[in-house]
C-alpha cells in the first residue's frame, strides 16, 4: 500500500507546482515593471540588442 501512496504522490507533486499564485503574478508584474524602467534608461543600442532582450522576455 505505501508504494502506491509514494507513487501516487510523485505523480501528483508536480501537478501542484503548475498553477501560478498571486505572489508569482505580483512578482512577474515586478520584473516587467523593472524592464521597462531599463529600457527607459539604457534603451537598446541597436536591433540586436533589442531581439536579443524580446528573446530574454520570452523565455522567462
Amino acid at each position: 500500500m505505501s508504494l502506491q501512496v509514494l507513487s501516487a504522490l510523485v505523480l501528483l507533486v508536480p501537478l501542484a507546482a503548475c498553477n501560478e499564485g498571486p505572489a508569482e503574478r505580483a512578482g512577474r508584474s515586478i520584473d516587467n515593471a523593472g524592464s521597462a524602467i531599463r529600457d527607459a534608461v539604457d534603451p537598446p543600442r541597436g536591433p540586436a540588442e533589442r531581439l536579443g532582450r524580446d528573446i530574454d522576455r520570452a523565455t522567462r
